[in-house]
């Protein structure tokens, strides 16, 4: 049950000027309350901007969400076509900076402001008695180094995750000789066509990580191997089968999805992909010439794959370190909101199979405050677009009173290509995967239910993502999951 605000508010705090913070933002604005958008990048979306190269799997029509249009459209802007797969830059370009720019949202944005801490106003986590009711105190630091404390009536903390990246390591630790600032250390969506062409073309890269950030730097390294020679692509994973990434392929109901894991299939079988399964980084030894072996085991035997760049595709996990003195009810596998866990548990959900979910489910004991957007999700790489969006309407809504509308939760999920539950985590060959009901773009979700669970059509939004072509095209792939703050 919820754990509603018991007094009037005014203004809301938004964590993040991404997609679901813009989201937020208009839904707040559209409810007639303040938001104060506080976003540390330079600008709207400043994390889609790290892989704007990136084509999305999912057309216009489901990554815009419904109050934003409203707001943009009162301005005589056109959305884009809808069945159109826009780059993460045309996302930011066609529709999240003009969105930041409109005269309803602009004056509440605060770029190049990161905030440190949460908390509540002259209280800290322990004390009990006198808490409810406390305005929420937002300790921040902007590009110049100078803090300053905001204070809200309410906080939306929709900062993503893109910044905290999973190890490369078993254990969920970091391996041995593990550092993101190697000169080999290429990032989890290197622009391996484009502006980092140089870097990988005549080399060899080792990408690690079984989601559809590995399938998109895989793929588009194949296509750059077709030009130029001497390229090489090594995929390590950890499970003994790709069967879950390679999806359902026709079956998706994201055409431009369902190619991805029929392509990355076939490079594999093909041997343009050199795919190494069962593989647990131990440790990285660098090389006197900036290239590193990165040293493995495999079936309990070591391994060495020689590499000149390493992509990390691992995943991301959530900032909860800044949220240490808000009271928090959080799953100890997940690190999502209690209740919301079991309904995005990657174990048995995949995006697809996930149900509606509003305010009810992502209420903390700290009244006014939520985790949104894929910071919502934890350790979840199961999130979608619109799942965000439809989390900050109902938010907005339980904020401005209106306890109708925050519990009508509505969600539009297309079947997609594979399903998941713990069945995936036993299937070691394509036809048990191929099995599977199908439904996920997720990162690390697998594949299984008999049937997904049923949600209903809602209005406007979903996820982005991207698929890839023969060599010279590059039609990626992304999907929001820990890439939209």
């Amino acid at each position: 049950m919820s754990n509603p605000v018991n007094r009037q508010v005014s203004t809301v705090a938004v964590i993040g000027a991404g997609p679901v913070g813009l989201a937020a933002a208009a839904h707040l604005v559209e409810r007639g309350l303040t938001p104060i958008v506080l976003e540390a990048g330079d600008g709207p979306a400043s994390a889609i901007a790290q892989w704007r190269h990136v084509r999305l799997f999912s057309p216009w029509r489901f990554d815009i969400d419904a109050a934003a249009g409203r707001l943009l459209e009162a301005r005589g802007w056109t959305a884009p076509d809808p069945d159109g797969l826009p780059t993460g830059a045309e996302l930011i370009d066609a529709y999240l900076a003009p969105l930041a720019e409109t005269p309803q949202l602009a004056p509440h944005l605060r770029y190049g402001t990161r905030v440190v801490a949460v908390a509540r106003e002259g209280v800290d986590k322990t004390r009990t008695i006198g808490r409810e009711g406390r305005p929420y105190l937002l300790r921040t630091r902007n590009t110049a180094g100078e803090w300053e404390d905001l204070t809200a009536d309410a906080v939306i903390d929709a900062s993503g995750t893109w910044g905290r990246r999973n190890p490369l390591g078993a254990h969920g630790l970091a391996a041995r000789g593990e550092d993101h600032d190697a000169s080999w250390a290429a990032g989890p969506l290197p622009d391996v066509l484009g502006a980092d062409r140089d870097r990988f073309a005549g080399k060899r890269t080792l990408v690690v990580g079984m989601g559809h950030s590995a399938a998109n730097t895989l793929l588009n390294l194949a296509s750059l191997a077709e030009a130029a020679p001497g390229t090489t692509v090594t995929w390590a994973i950890r499970g003994d089968s790709p069967a879950r990434l390679y999806g359902g392929g026709s079956a998706d109901a994201l055409p431009a999805r369902g190619t991805i894991g029929t392509r990355l299939r076939e490079l594999v079988e093909s041997g343009a992909i050199e795919l190494v399964s069962g593989f647990t980084v131990d440790r990285f030894e660098e090389r006197d010439d900036g290239s590193v072996a990165v040293v493995g085991k495999v079936d309990g035997r070591e391994r060495v794959i020689e590499a000149d760049q390493v992509a990390a595709a691992t995943g991301f996990r959530p900032d909860l370190d800044m949220l240490r003195e808000i009271r928090l009810d959080l799953d100890a596998t997940v690190e999502a909101p209690a209740r919301l866990a079991p309904l995005i548990d990657p174990n048995f959900h995949s995006c697809g199979t996930v149900p509606p979910h509003g305010e009810a489910d992502l209420a903390q004991p700290d009244e006014g405050f939520y985790l949104a957007g894929m910071k919502s999700y934890g350790r979840a790489p199961t999130f979608l677009l619109a799942t965000g969006y439809e989390q900050v309407r109902s938010i907005a809504a339980a904020l401005a009173g209106d306890r109708e509308a925050a519990d009508k939760v509505e969600l539009d999920l297309p079947e997609t290509g594979v399903c998941s539950s713990s069945r995936s985590l036993e299937a070691t060959s394509i036809a048990d995967a191929e099995g599977c009901c199908g439904s996920t773009a997720s990162a690390d979700s697998g594949c299984g239910t008999a049937a997904p669970e049923p949600v209903t059509i809602g209005s406007r939004g979903l996820a982005t993502g991207a698929v890839h072509g023969r060599a010279g095209e590059r039609i990626e792939l992304k999907q929001t999951g820990g890439c939209c703050g």
